[in-house]
């Protein structure tokens, strides 16, 4: 497989991807960031699959079923054909709870004939750190290790376990079912129950959709990305995961390879600002529960990541027994940048607050949390807003007085203020507005180029960065502004290639980056529209839309020359700037349309 064409599909506790030939080659379970059960897409060899084979004269075809995370491939030969539902069990119990086991169902549909497959069944437990050994248990087959750490799973089918177990050929003459489960099932399982599971789930899925904010043009990609959004929130916590997998590289051979199996401030942030805008306010509700329980103390700092469930400590491991995407070594579980400084975070994090206070005032719950967490924000700004610090990027070298981050700590005073208006606490509105003065002068002053016209990557630096991009976004400029639109114009000139965006070409802590960041090419687009250039903007749009894998999703990166997905799968950033764009978008052409018509 020469590109990321995957579908995942979860139930808001873990998540699958599903190879668009029907197998599935990354789940961790019993949750988003355990060990994988199944990471053939890290090592051919020793990752372990779940797949359905068939012969070479099978012509399969994939698609989601329509507003819903799961997954339908068909297998067709002209004579013979089935489809092959792929989900996580995700309903409302009549209590209100919600059903979410850590299981994978595969629902097989007969469609005609007499097809002849196989199943592959090969988990390969804790990453395949030792072997795993399966029995057949009768009414099920359990596999689990016997060295190292303990860790077991259970496969319940229609299918004889012996057939499963040896591969061998069977023919399908009506519906079938495979559901493998992290725990073992008390109450029998049966074709039935699996179907109803599936009903269940897709209805849930379907009037999930149905709450979302449709737009008038690009609504499919917006609703696409939306359900991935939805699928990579973590419902225990309010944690939202900048990707399902790990160690997916920004370049392949090159050791860019991460693991984005938890809940970066940044990233959350923005995507549950995108999810209130859609209507999905409860997202946004658990979000803010979710730092709230992470900041116990009022004079505790804020960490650029936590793990799913608040953990601060994400000590960086390197499976070295995997060879790697690609062989792109190292595999890497655990993340060292969440002991960064970055003082962007800050300001994402009060934008999401003040847009919650905007929408529900005083009556919204834990105000009196969030007003601490506010005014602790802003004493954190105040003490290092003038420090250096790693930036949105991450670097790992040397820190820097980066543009961005300073826009974003102008951006938490900005908010505090604005906040502290709807509050009606005017205290201290004297002294913030002068905090908010001396950022917004200092970023004017220092962190300009006279000799680029642009905004730079750093006070002093003639690097340009896509990050500045987002300066009008954020409310420091108009989009009218002579130092914007310059802005826009040499960042374009210096880091689009193709259509397609650097986050920045200056080298870094592993040389000058070779693979365009999804996230910033949507950055570009937007700010094009927004300059005034929107033929141009639009045309770059829907050929960006294009190099979307078969199923609608985007990875972290885009490789300039090939167009083939890089980086981990699938990436909320990326999908976040699709929904901002498109709907930027759908509302600009939607008010000329209008203006045509009444002309």
């Amino acid at each position: 497989m020469d590109n990321l064409d995957y579908g995942i599909i979860g139930n808001c506790k873990t998540a699958a991807l599903v190879s668009k030939y029907g197998a599935i080659e990354w789940c961790c379970l019993p949750n988003f960031d355990s060990s994988a059960v199944f990471a053939k897409i890290l090592d051919e060899k020793k990752g372990g699959s779940f797949e359905i084979l068939v012969s070479d004269d099978y012509e399969i075809t994939q698609e989601y079923l329509w507003e819903t995370n799961i997954v339908s491939t068909v297998f067709d030969n002209g004579k013979d054909a089935f489809q092959l539902i792929d989900f996580m069990p995700r309903y409302q119990r009549d209590d209100g709870s919600f059903y979410a086991p850590p299981d994978l169902a595969r629902f097989l549909r007969h469609i005609k004939g007499e097809p002849k497959l196989r199943v592959k069944y090969d988990p390969k437990l804790e990453f395949g750190r030792e072997k795993t050994y399966n029995e057949n248990k009768g009414n099920y087959i359990k596999s689990f290790t016997k060295e190292g750490k303990y860790d077991s799973l259970f496969l319940y089918s229609s299918f004889e376990m012996q057939d499963i177990m040896e591969q061998k050929e069977i023919a399908l003459t009506g519906n079938q079912y495979l559901l493998m489960g992290y725990h073992e099932k008390l109450i029998p399982q049966s074709l039935d129950r699996s179907y109803l599971k599936f009903q269940r789930t897709k209805t849930y899925w379907m009037n999930w959709s149905e709450k979302t904010t449709r737009y008038t043009h690009y609504s499919e990609q917006i609703m696409r990305s939306a359900l991935v959004l939805k699928v990579l929130s973590f419902e225990k916590s309010g944690a939202v995961l900048a990707a399902a997998t790990t160690s997916l590289p920004e370049t392949i051979g090159e050791e860019r390879n991460w693991d984005y199996r938890f809940c970066w401030v940044r990233d959350a942030s923005m995507v549950i600002k995108v999810m209130a805008g859609l209507g999905h306010t409860k997202s946004a509700k658990d979000y803010l529960q979710f730092i709230i329980d992470i900041i116990p103390n009022k004079d505790e700092k804020i960490q650029i990541m936590y793990g799913i469930n608040g953990e601060k400590e994400l000590t960086e491991h390197i499976l070295d027994h995997l060879d790697g995407y690609k062989n792109s070594y190292p595999v890497r579980t655990g993340n060292a940048a969440y002991i960064q400084k970055q003082n962007d975070i800050y300001g994402i994090l009060m934008e999401v607050i003040y847009q919650q206070f905007l929408q529900f005032e005083t009556s919204l719950e834990n105000s009196e949390e969030l007003w601490t967490i506010t005014r602790g924000i802003v004493k954190i700004v105040q003490e290092n807003w003038h420090e250096p610090d790693k930036g949105i990027w991450e670097l790992r070298t040397e820190d820097r007085h980066f543009v961005f981050s300073k826009l974003l700590c102008w951006v938490a005073i900005d908010r505090a203020i604005k906040i502290g208006e709807i509050l009606r606490r005017g205290i201290n509105d004297t002294h913030w507005k002068a905090l908010r003065a001396e950022i917004y002068n200092d970023i004017y002053k220092n962190g300009w180029n006279e000799e680029m016209q642009a905004y730079t990557q750093s006070y002093g630096s003639k690097d340009l960065d896509a990050s500045t991009l987002l300066m009008e976004n954020y409310g420091f400029i108009e989009a009218e502004d002579p130092r914007f639109i310059s802005t826009v114009q040499a960042t374009e000139r210096e880091l689009c290639v193709d259509g397609l965006m650097y986050r920045y070409k200056n080298k870094d802590d592993f040389g000058e980056p070779s693979s365009s960041f999804t996230i910033c090419t949507f950055w570009l687009i937007d700010s094009l529209f927004k300059i005034g250039e929107r033929e141009k903007a639009k045309k770059m749009f829907d050929r960006l839309l294009s190099y979307s894998n078969h199923l609608g999703l985007f990875s972290e990166d885009i490789d300039f020359k090939t167009k083939r997905l890089l980086g981990n799968f699938p990436q909320a950033y990326s999908h976040l700037a699709l929904i901002e764009t498109a709907a930027n978008f759908s509302k600009g052409m939607a008010s000329e349309e209008s203006a045509i018509r009444y002309f």
